[in-house]
């Protein structure tokens, strides 16, 4: 399947969905992918919300990539959510800035603090949610569709660019003057907060770089986790 292709049918989905779902919200993270979908969202002036969860502990280059996004997308704002206070707070002070390091368990807590609770209040409410995980990205992404039901967080759940490749994803970069990471330029492909990201070597999977002193079947945070096979048309 060409990219023309893919891309046709992507487009045709987010019309779709800001059909039918008009309260749907893009999650972006700042990733190659999330940028596609924002650019090709403004392209087609679909009256599609866009969210971003600020960790506290994102690079540099992710923060800048926000300033530019928002000056480059003026009528794609992006709404911020950080996390609550008083939890970073006491996870700091009982497991230290870096206690993620420790255990898995301590790493996923982390992330249910600065990430997962913070996604809960961006989708409260709504009835669709989109995001830019491809199948290629992961061993916990094989079996995604570009559609299911998200019965974690009760809301439909839509993949529009599941089946495209690395490749294709930056050949759309490249043809529409995307902005995009840094970082991606010194082999980040895929990026999250500073302390658990790291470039990647030539031949590596492209997930290798995130929580690298874990196994790949746990390489997870919990955004994107199925605690139930449920699907339902959207």
């Amino acid at each position: 399947m060409s990219l023309d292709v893919k891309l046709a049918a992507t487009q045709a989905l987010l019309t779709d969905i800001a059909a039918k779902h008009p309260d749907a919200v893009l999650a972006n993270s700042y990733g190659a992918e999330d940028m596609v979908l924002t650019d090709l969202i403004a392209r087609l002036a679909l009256p599609l919300q866009v969210f971003s969860l600020d960790t506290g502990r994102l690079p540099v280059e992710t923060y800048t990539l926000m300033q530019q996004v928002a000056e480059h997308y003026p009528a794609v704002p992006v709404k911020v959510y950080f996390p609550q206070t008083d939890a970073t707070e006491a996870y700091v002070n009982t497991h230290g800035i870096n206690g993620f390091y420790q255990s898995v368990e301590l790493r996923k807590s982390c992330c249910q603090i600065r990430k997962i609770e913070p996604l809960k209040r961006a989708l409260a409410g709504k009835s669709a949610w989109i995001t830019g995980l491809r199948r290629e990205q992961s061993p916990t992404r094989q079996d995604l569709g570009n559609q299911e039901f998200d019965a974690d967080n009760g809301l439909m759940k839509f993949n529009p660019l599941i089946e495209w490749t690395e490749a294709e994803v930056w050949e759309y970069i490249r043809s529409n003057d995307v902005p995009y990471n840094a970082l991606h330029d010194q082999r980040y492909p895929s990026i999250g907060c500073a302390p658990c990201t790291r470039s990647i070597t030539v031949g590596e999977d492209v997930r290798a770089g995130r929580w690298w002193w874990e196994n790949p079947e746990s390489k997870e945070c919990g955004l994107h986790i199925k605690a139930s096979p449920l699907k339902r048309p959207a």
